[in-house]
């Protein structure tokens, strides 16, 4: 069974996760993690700085040092909000790819938090009820309300620990001013997220990353109870507390504790945080900002607290490469379920016909598998090709006149959940062809997709061009075709059950030249 990797560069941390599949289900086996403080320097001037830079190399080499030994099949890098704000990210990244050869991969907000809820499904206990999940890094805060192993609500606020530490905290402790202006900053992004998801009433919050575990095992450790002669001596309990607490089930903090604890630990030095249960010398310069939008977070959704999961982004990616691979496994199920919902959102936003638009997908997939042989593309196509039939009048939203060109635009520049940009630009090209233009290497869409894969979406564009021609007359029921491969030559044979196909057969055999053109056989429509 394959070997997967997953690194997550955060704005904090970089982190490793190397997992075997075992019975179509992802064990890690090794994990590791280097506080970098990438985002440090972003959030304060916009670039990434070479030190930053150097740290973060240094972690990725020490990573791949693990991933040589460990035989790893697949490696997926994924970047977060650091990257997505440094002006400088593109150096960056080549650095990466010069010095490990990794390729990294930068998400946006909403494809990190459909990642971490991914992981979070994978094994936390309860997950697939209705939750809220809220996961807030160095950089940015995703906040997720889920039901039945769904999203039905997302948002990404820049609330990160990192970045409000740079932005808002520069004094030790924080002047009065400092936390002001902070939490206006939190209140204001507190407003956007009671607008998104209003006041959930779900039975079970789960946050995931450092920040939820400090709070959480701060709460549990009874610090808030103990005198401040004694916090030393609580520092020194922290293990063993940790430890009866993972034996009653799980880290917890209620949303008055959380609240209590923000308050006092903005009061106290760093020297002071950094003996606080939980939180250490890694967080405490940290920890005021993530503690404060805890706390915020809670108190504004009326949620009576959280539940710790060590589960999150890398565990996501990991269950992500699990589910491209492996088409018995229960999340490759949940990510096709997860994509299709996708579409149809983008399809409803823009009023496209869903009737319509699914009798095309079914047909550009029924003539993907009928000329197999003679197209000779990966399975991974296929739904490509089916997402880019449902989509591709979406550029009539804007102009009917051109619209090709806009629905290449808008699918390209759409946040689809499961699909990564990579795909979304292979799909958007795939629709941006379909009128009187044909596909051209110099043309900016076809320019923008890998080169191994750009014969592939020509290939696309010829059987969606088919589909399209097999749905004509709408007010007829749809056409159906029986597809036979020869060896220089594939017959359509049309018929309808109500009303003729003649419609259908003229605008097939226009298209005849460019199939004999791509696929270097004859294309013959007949009736039956």
């Amino acid at each position: 069974m394959p070997t997967f990797a997953a690194i997550d560069i955060g704005s904090n941390s970089c982190r490793l996760a190397i997992a075997n599949v075992e019975q179509h289900r992802i064990k890690v086996f090794h994990q590791d993690r280097e506080v970098v403080r990438l985002g440090e320097s972003v959030f304060e001037t916009g670039e990434i700085s070479p030190d930053a830079m150097a740290n973060t190399i240094r972690a990725l080499k020490r990573f791949q040092k693990a991933v040589q030994a460990q035989v790893v099949d697949r490696v997926r890098v994924v970047a977060t909000s650091a990257m997505r704000d440094a002006r400088n990210a593109a150096a960056f990244t080549a650095w990466v790819k010069s010095a490990t050869g990794w390729t990294v991969e930068v998400v946006s907000g909403l494809e990190e938090g459909r990642l971490i809820h991914l992981g979070v499904l994978s094994g936390e206990p309860g997950a697939r009820g209705k939750c809220v999940m809220v996961d807030l890094g160095g950089g940015s805060c995703e906040v997720t309300l889920s039901d039945n192993g769904r999203i039905q609500q997302m948002v990404s606020l820049p609330l990160g620990s990192v970045r409000l530490q740079q932005e808002f905290l520069h004094s030790d402790p924080p002047t009065a001013d400092e936390l002001r202006q902070l939490h206006i900053y939190i209140e204001r992004e507190m407003r956007k997220l009671e607008r998104k998801l209003g006041k959930p009433n779900v039975p079970l919050v789960i946050a995931t990353s450092g920040a939820a575990a400090a709070l959480a095992e701060a709460s549990q450790s009874g610090f808030l109870e103990k005198a401040k002669a004694k916090v030393v001596r609580a520092g020194k309990k922290s293990v063993a507390t940790k430890r009866v607490a993972s034996k009653a089930g799980h880290l917890e903090a209620d949303a008055a504790t959380v609240r209590k604890l923000a308050n006092r630990l903005a009061k106290m030095k760093n020297s002071e945080r950094m003996v606080v249960p939980g939180i250490g010398p890694k967080r405490c310069e940290i920890i005021i900002g993530g503690a404060l939008v805890y706390a915020s977070i809670l108190e504004r959704l009326e949620l009576g607290g959280f539940r710790y999961s060590p589960l999150g982004l890398r565990d996501g990616i990991l269950a992500q490469m699990l589910s491209d691979s492996d088409e018995r496994a229960s999340v490759h199920r949940a990510v096709e379920q997860e994509r299709w919902e996708g579409v149809l959102q983008v399809c409803r936003r823009y009023n496209i016909d869903l009737k319509r638009a699914d009798a095309v997908r079914a047909d550009a997939v029924k003539l993907f598998d009928a000329l197999e042989r003679v197209h000779g593309m990966s399975a991974d196509l296929r739904e490509l090709l089916a997402a880019a039939a449902m989509m591709n009048e979406v550029g009539k939203f804007m102009n009917h006149q051109g619209h090709h060109r806009h629905a290449q635009y808008i699918i390209e520049n759409s946040e689809i959940f499961g699909f990564s940009p990579a795909e979304r630009t292979i799909m958007s090209a795939i629709a941006r062809y379909l009128g009187k233009s044909r596909p051209d290497g110099m043309d900016r869409p076809l320019r923008a997709v890998p080169v191994e894969m750009q014969a592939d979406v020509v290939r696309c564009v010829v059987l969606l061009r088919l589909a399209i021609g097999l749905n004509q007359n709408r007010a007829t029921q749809p056409v159906q075709v029986n597809v036979r491969v020869y060896p220089k030559r594939v017959l359509l044979e049309l018929s309808a059950a109500k009303g003729g196909a003649e419609l259908e057969q003229w605008s097939l055999k226009k298209e005849a030249p460019y199939f004999r053109e791509i696929f270097r056989r004859d294309l013959v429509v007949e009736l039956a």
